[in-house]
């Protein structure tokens, strides 16, 4: 089979695979070449496959979806981490999760400084005295 992963920015798998496991509304699922094809909603949480050198690779991922229509299976979610083993895939996620926290709280800084801007502005030309 051949498996494609992508994220909104970008293609994070695209590469051969002997099954791909992963877990869906209705529960954790496994597709090896010869399954029918299959189309599945994913819910957070791990993400697995196995390459043709037989070596499991483990992601963290967020909700998405999954299509296996033949020997390809395309996957797309929202955002994805990767990881060689279950337990170095838990300090990855963590430190996605502290980046994440940090530009979002960037993020929410820069808007409060646009905020303070855009008043202080409107201020000034006098729009606190107009009355809609």
């Amino acid at each position: 089979m051949h498996l494609k992963l992508v994220l909104p920015t970008e293609v994070l798998v695209d590469q051969a695979v002997l099954k791909v496991t992963a877990e869906g509304m209705n529960g954790s699922f496994c597709l090896l070449p010869q399954h029918v094809d299959w189309v599945s909603t994913l819910l957070p949480g791990i993400f697995s496959f196995e390459t043709e050198r037989g070596e499991e690779i483990f992601l963290a991922v967020d909700e998405g979806v999954l299509v296996k229509q033949g020997d390809r299976v395309w996957v797309s979610v929202r955002n994805a981490v990767r990881g060689d083993r279950l337990e170095t895939l838990q300090q990855a996620v963590q430190q996605q999760l502290r980046l994440l926290d940090e530009r979002e709280q960037r993020a929410r800084s820069m808007l409060a400084r646009l905020e303070t801007s855009f008043v202080r502005e409107f201020m000034e030309r006098g729009g606190a005295h107009e009355v809609f």
